[in-house]
């Protein structure tokens, strides 16, 4: 049996939904069990703007092994970025 795990950050970025873009200053992170994929649980991510209501909302789930490819991606990319010299200093 698994009790859902959650965590918020805040953070500044942009999301598209159904009505357009807005901008994105919440992420609600959890690992419970998934509304939508065929999973018995799965990694969630809420990308929200709560002040602006539902509609600003874009959601994710990933299953676990997806979920590490994808923060493992992430991390590739920046640390290119960075090497190239895009990024002005590591955030890490």
């Amino acid at each position: 049996m698994c009790t859902m795990i959650a965590k918020k950050v805040s953070l500044e970025g942009s999301g598209k939904s159904s009505t357009g873009w807005f901008v994105v200053n919440q992420a609600n992170v959890s690992y419970d069990h998934p509304f939508h994929i065929h999973e018995e649980h799965a990694l969630n991510i809420d990308f929200v703007n709560e002040s602006l209501g539902l509609d600003a909302r874009v959601a994710v789930e990933l299953s676990e092994r997806d979920a590490r490819r994808l923060v493992a991606t992430i991390l590739e990319v920046l640390e290119e970025a960075e090497e190239r010299g895009h990024l002005e200093q590591s955030t890490s």
